[in-house]
């Protein structure tokens, strides 16, 4: 079969298309001919070697995927429509995935909206219910709301029944955080007084934050009382660091949203988390927005738009 090799770590360049051996599953795993796949920041990250999480060379790409189930297996039938996540060999024409990452779709959940969800949704709706508890009503703000998990995190938070301003680097990327759901988008230069203008002053419940870098301080010092922020990863690059005293003036909380490790934890977490994503899929309210799509043959550049923060929406592979 065909698939994306990483055959060396240095970045994006080092990923080519080539054929594979196809995958052999092992009992009680499912095999799925993958229609699209998804491509996140943690595929960025395990081209350069920098996730903890660093398969041997060659290795194939891929957390997330979409497509038909092969062959019965455990709950799962053959010709099942399902979106997955691997983790590793999602951008191939099959994947084996571990039964607890293999989501059953609705049918009017199409394969490319569903290779968007399963890991920037499950993140957001593990971030905004079970690590902020979001209550509807609340404000939430959310930072890099064009990218892949900031566009998530503005679409669970609307359709959860929060207030939600998107913070933008530039107008060419407010259309995509109001196509998420966002009530307000504001740009990243001088978000801050725009937020209290905003809040009247107030600041907001819960900031979501995938970015991280210079921006930090601000999102601390634009939380309300007893507000909330959502530590989801550095897509900035640079790893802020929090002064204590700042959390004692508003007994505001810093808190680290991790799903991976949790899942490691609790195995069936993500199944439950999906199930509670359907009926906001089936209404329309949880509505991924697509940003590039690009064929197999030119994965590395999909993975490019990432790492050179180009991207807006979810960026996709065609598999088929």
């Amino acid at each position: 079969m065909r698939a994306a090799v990483v055959t060396d770590l240095n970045g994006p360049d080092g990923v080519v298309t080539r054929e594979v051996a196809d995958p052999i599953p092992e009992p009680g795993q499912v095999l799925i001919d993958v229609e699209y796949a998804g491509i996140s920041f943690p595929d960025v990250l395990q081209t350069r070697g920098h996730y903890q999480v660093r398969p041997d060379l060659p290795f194939t790409p891929g957390w997330e995927i979409s497509g038909v189930v092969r062959e019965d297996s455990g709950s799962f039938r053959a010709g099942e429509r399902v979106a997955a996540m691997p983790f590793t060999g999602g951008v191939a024409e099959s994947a084996v995935v571990d039964p607890n990452y293999v989501f059953p779709l609705p049918d009017s959940v199409s394969f490319a909206t569903a290779a968007a969800l399963p890991l920037n949704y499950l993140t957001a709706h593990f971030a905004l219910i079970r690590r902020a508890k979001l209550k509807p009503g609340e404000t939430v703000l959310v930072q890099g709301a064009a990218g892949g998990v900031g566009s998530a995190s503005c679409n669970m938070a609307a359709a959860l029944g929060a207030r939600v301003i998107a913070v933008v680097s530039s107008t060419e990327r407010v259309a995509i955080a109001q196509a998420a759901g966002a009530h307000h988008v504001v740009l990243a230069d001088g978000f801050a007084a725009e937020v209290r203008q905003l809040t009247d002053g107030r600041g907001v419940d819960v900031i979501v934050d995938p970015v991280g870098g210079e921006r930090f301080t601000d999102s601390l010092r634009s939380l309300a009382r007893e507000g909330r922020l959502l530590v989801v990863g550095f897509a900035g690059g640079q790893i802020p660091v929090v002064k204590a005293n700042r959390l004692l003036l508003n007994n505001t909380t810093v808190m680290g949203a991790a799903t991976r490790e949790l899942w490691n934890h609790e195995p069936d977490m993500p199944g439950r988390q999906w199930r509670d994503l359907l009926p906001l899929l089936e209404s329309g309210d949880l509505d991924p927005v697509i940003g590039s799509q690009f064929p197999m043959e030119e994965t590395a550049s999909a993975i490019r738009t990432i790492d050179e923060r180009r991207s807006v929406g979810k960026v996709l592979v065609r598999i088929r």
